[in-house]
């Protein structure tokens, strides 16, 4: 699946609705191939983003846990240790 797609669930402070927008937005670029659609795709594609955006909200607002929530610079910084052993550079 897309890389640049990350996990929203569970985090302290809860993601944002432009979080869930933008997983989203990369949710459908990947399904249709497409980065910037052609005008003739163009409402198809924003409608899709729409859909998207809007289940994925209710999905995790609908998740439940028993699990601390993450924290967003913890999880950023073992991020950053993964990529800098994958590739010996940082972010």
């Amino acid at each position: 699946m897309c890389r640049s797609i990350k996990t929203l669930f569970n985090f302290e402070p809860p993601a944002t609705e432009q979080e869930i927008r933008a997983a989203s937005l990369q949710f459908v670029r990947k399904l249709s191939g497409f980065s910037v659609p052609s005008k003739a795709n163009e409402v198809a594609f924003e409608q899709a983003v729409d859909e998207v955006t809007a289940v994925a909200s209710r999905l995790i607002a609908a998740l439940v846990t028993t699990a601390e929530p993450r924290n967003r610079e913890d999880e950023a910084a073992k991020a950053r240790a993964r990529s800098i052993a994958r590739f010996g550079i940082g972010d």
